[in-house]
């Protein structure tokens, strides 16, 4: 043996010792010394030579380890070990023949095969398994089974003993069910599809790049309940990039309810947040940051919460070595059999790839915005690409709009002259001081709040953003919508904050600092504020919000700051791209109608680096109206920009849209829908679909490269077919104009007006009046036709009212040629008798269903629908306690969101528990619990109650 191959002998006796193995010599042979033995130099049958290593589990041979010298190339010695696997002496006995599990080591490097595998095929491993885990696995094996030819599908027929685990997840992944459609985007179910193929093909790795907002976590677990439950996975990791997105991750899988048996998959499986250093061994599913799973990896009994909170780009800067990562038998190498990695743009590829690497696992990769670096670290297994242009014409995202703001200061920096007084602050503990200058201080804009604080240059650009953002923004809005604003620093931030508290002339909830160094409440609660509460309307953040965190009422991002990271842009814009449902959105905003858009406001040049195009704007041409863009491509142009903007502005256009206005497109159209119509045009300006149609176009290989003259002629083939029923149908294109009229208004911002007098006048209450006597003889000619009329007015007994019913009820009305709004009407009642009105309502679809009792005389006052909700609420609580019933101050918190609900929506059903707020709470399976069980006897008798 040479003094290399002796070295590398001594590394793996010691690997061996730390899994669990007990390494003997022959001649000190003793199979009952352990569950799993390793025999040195094991004679084999005649012409097969010695085994450097034999595996004994429970007495029986199971494998071989070749040992080979430091530096020596492994994939060659796969035969070696194959004839041992096939020499094991007759008198020996063993689990299988031949052998199953083969390794090959250098003591730096180890290689493993696994004959059990439909397809073997050695892998890199950190170390060997531990001899329960090849034991296990034995025990999991069908009898039918033959290793290394082939091995039968996976079946819930088990052996006594049989253990769930990778082996078994192998053949399991061969027999998946198909994907239920039900409850999946089209782009999710085939994110799935195209995951689990990949890993029946037994890729190690797998990339699923999906637009932010497009919900790549429910798509994860929907894989993961699945892996679980029909593949035999035994536990998977879900990785995370900081805490806060762990809850968040958490709280997705406890609102999730599994298609088949209709239950949250928490009842069903152990899901574990790891708060702590301690792995629950029941836990099916794991969910932790990976500098968590580092500490636990070394060993360590506890891990400090704030660096559980600093996301691994801000670790980055302070750790500048990759981590090392040792054995650590409590957590062997076979853990986790699949790991899915949320935001896997991050820097796991040089400091923390290691603590991956670590694991005998699948890795699947989540983000939507992959790097170079992702790309390779995935082996290029691109499963799942889904951009951002896709998105938005399948209502996923929404498009954008960049605002740009530019200032002297911003630009070119400035000078101050000699003689002037200055402000020095230091920078840890903010103290100042003043002083003189004796020579002039000229500096650059790239100092600016670094080295030199310039308020003025804050100033500027808020009060430009303040001064434009009802007039230019957001023409017609009187209410600032959701803001989040990117500084610099914490410091930055503080200073932009004062600033816009004072510009907007607003109290310390209007804008708010979320940063690592926010004090007195925890981030996450902030966020959660800034999310579901009307304030603050305005937050300030540094990165914390950058990545990941889900605010979907956010209408402007301001970036006050560059970025340099093309990935790190796309995260931070990402956050304004999310849908909400309208109800959603004007619970928060209330003068908002429905989430079209949000507009990127650019203060520092940032949407200006041409590298940063990846996933630009649809809109193309934000000047030119959408009535010649619809002539345009009637007069035969096929100008990519022409058609990406007009695809934009149908995206629009589609969310504002009723039921009614839908159905009339499809009429005039011929059956398609905007959206239909819209994905068609996306899909023609994708650059890969055309490719593929030039091939086809051209008879062309699947590998080969079409020509640039070949690609432009697949480009305007497609474009022509996807722009057809716009192209061909001038009915179509005056319907467009006549729905996207009925949803604009004209901003006039030139006319001065002064007020000549205040007060109602006969000419008011006579409109008044007309109004009123149309509405009610609207109602009269229509009890019997609408829904939400026919159950309001008793002519269907049985049936309470849904937000369904009521949001066709108030399309019909506002359709043309009525056009009513709730507002207006309520205001016409007002003006006729104040005395029987009470209080101005909020802009809810609910208040609909006052208007109509009222009118109809089954109310002698008008009052908002959810003023009615409370007070039938305080009376029902009051009712109850008298009998007896109490209710915990946590079931009290259930009922009032339950209450609220269904003051802004009339019902409320099991869906609703997947959204905010009550998934903030645990969903559906938390409020099962907060009621033992009698959830649907309380919201049975709410609603009887309540929506009455």
């Amino acid at each position: 043996m040479t003094a290399p191959e002796a070295h590398a002998r001594k590394n793996i006796d010691r690997q061996l010792d730390a899994a669990g193995w007990v390494v003997q010599d022959l001649s000190d042979l003793n199979l009952h010394a352990g569950p799993g033995v390793a025999v040195r130099e094991f004679p084999l049958k005649s012409g097969h030579g010695f085994a450097d290593y034999l595996l004994y589990v429970d007495g029986k041979a199971v494998g071989v380890v070749e040992a080979k010298a430091e530096g020596s190339t492994l994939t060659g010695v796969e035969a070696q070990t194959e004839k041992y696997s096939t020499g094991l002496p007759d008198t020996v006995p063993a689990h299988w023949r031949p052998l199953p599990f083969l390794y090959q080591s250098t003591g730096i490097e180890t290689r493993f095969t696994n004959r059990l595998d439909p397809e073997p095929r050695s892998r890199q491993v950190f170390t060997f398994h531990r001899p329960e885990t090849l034991g296990a696995w034995i025990a999991g094996v069908p009898l039918a089974a033959e290793p290394g030819r082939g091995m039968t599908p996976f079946t819930t027929e088990r052996r006594p003993g049989y253990v769930i685990g990778s082996a078994n997840l192998r053949r399991g992944l061969l027999a998946l069910p198909p994907v239920p459609e039900e409850g999946l985007w089209p782009a999710q179910l085939r994110a799935v599809r195209n995951l689990e193929k990949s890993l029946a093909e037994n890729r190690p790795r797998a990339l699923i790049q999906m637009a932010t907002g497009s919900g790549k976590t429910f798509t994860a677990i929907t894989s993961i309940y699945r892996l679980i439950k029909y593949a035999g996975a035994r536990r998977v990791l879900f990785l995370v990039d900081r805490g806060n997105l762990g809850r968040q991750a958490k709280a997705e899988f406890d609102g999730y309810i599994t298609p088949d048996e209709r239950r949250p998959l928490t009842e069903l499986y152990n899901v574990q947040l790891l708060t702590s250093n301690k792995v629950d061994p029941v836990a099916r599913v794991c969910i932790a940051t990976i500098q968590r799973l580092y500490s636990i990896l070394k060993g360590e009994p506890s891990f400090d919460e704030e660096a559980d909170e600093t996301s691994l780009g801000t670790l980055e800067s302070l750790i500048r070595e990759p981590v090392p990562v040792a054995y650590n038998p409590a957590l062997p190498i076979e853990f986790f059999d699949v790991i899915f990695i949320d935001e896997c743009h991050r820097s796991i590829y040089t400091l923390w790839r290691q603590v991956l690497e670590y694991f005998d696992a699948f890795l699947v990769g989540l983000t939507a915005t992959p790097s170079k670096q992702t790309f390779g670290f995935f082996n290029r297994n691109l499963v799942m690409e889904y951009g951002h242009a896709q998105a938005v014409a399948d209502h996923v995202n929404v498009d954008f709009d960049v605002y740009r703001i530019r200032t002297r200061i911003t630009e070119e920096g400035s000078t101050v002259e000699a003689g002037h007084y200055v402000d020095l602050r230091h920078r840890e503990t903010r103290a100042r001081r003043w002083e003189k200058l004796d020579e002039d201080l000229s500096y650059e804009a790239t100092a600016l709040d670094r080295d030199i604080v310039a308020p003025d240059q804050i100033r500027t650009v808020i009060r430009t953003f303040r001064d434009r953002l009802f007039t230019e923004i957001f023409p017609g809005r009187t209410e600032v919508p959701k803001t989040l604003v990117f500084a610099k620093s914490d410091s930055h931030a503080d200073d932009i904050v004062q600033i816009i508290r004072e510009e907007f002339g607003r109290g310390n909830d209007f804008c708010q600092k979320i940063t690592y160094r926010t004090t007195g409440r925890k981030p996450e609660e902030l966020i959660r504020d800034f999310r579901n509460d009307y304030l603050p309307r305005i937050a300030v953040t540094v990165d914390m919000i950058a990545t990941g965190t889900d605010i979907r009422p956010l209408e402007i991002v301001l970036f006050m700051r560059d970025v340099k990271s093309r990935v790190l842009f796309e995260q931070m814009k990402g956050r304004g791209v999310r849908v909400i449902r309208p109800d959603d959105l004007r619970a928060v905003t209330r003068d908002a109608t429905a989430k079209t858009r949000f507009v990127i406001v650019d203060a520092v040049g940032v949407t200006e680096r041409a590298e940063f195009n990846d996933s630009p704007s649809l809109e193309r041409k934000p000047t030119v109206s959408t009535e010649k863009l619809l002539g345009a491509i009637a007069m035969g142009s096929t100008d990519p920009d022409v058609v990406s903007t007009l695809a934009g502005r149908l995206a629009r256009l589609d969310l504002q849209l009723g039921p009614t206005e839908k159905e009339r497109v499809r009429e005039v159209s011929g059956g398609s829908s905007l959206q239909e119509i819209t994905a068609g045009m996306v899909q023609a300006l994708d650059p890969d679909a055309q490719q593929e149609r030039a091939r086809e176009r051209f008879g062309l290989a699947p590998d080969a490269e079409p020509t640039e003259d070949q690609v432009a002629v697949a480009r305007e083939e497609m474009i022509r077919e996807a722009v057809m029923p716009l192209a061909s149908k001038p009915e179509l294109r005056d319907l467009i104009e006549e729905l996207r009229r009925s949803m604009e208004q004209t901003i006039d911002t030139v006319s001065q007006d002064e007020v000549l007098e205040a007060g109602y006048d006969a000419s008011a209450k006579e409109r008044a009046k007309a109004l009123v006597e149309s509405f009610e003889a609207f109602i009269e000619e229509h009890r019997d036709e609408i829904a939400a009329l026919e159950i309001l007015l008793g002519s269907n007994e049985g049936r309470r009212p849904t937000h369904d019913d009521i949001r066709q009820l108030a399309e019909a009305i506002q359709a043309p040629p009525r056009q009513w709004t709730t507002e207006e009407l309520w205001q016409a009642y007002e003006t006729l008798d104040a005395s029987c009105v009470r209080g101005r309502p909020e802009r809810v679809l609910t208040n609909l269903v006052s208007l109509v009792r009222f009118a109809t005389h089954r109310d002698d006052v008008l009052a908002p629908f959810p003023e009615r909700v409370r007070e039938r609420f305080e009376a029902w609580i009051a009712e109850q306690e008298a009998r007896g019933r109490a209710f915990t101050e946590d079931q009290r918190r259930w009922l009032e969101m339950i209450r609220d609900h269904v003051a802004a929506n009339l019902e409320i059903t099991r869906e609703d528990f997947d959204y905010a707020p009550f998934v903030q709470k645990g969903g559906m399976a938390a409020a099962h619990k907060a009621f033992d069980g009698k959830l649907k006897q309380i919201l049975d008798e709410l609603m009887g109650v309540l929506a009455a």
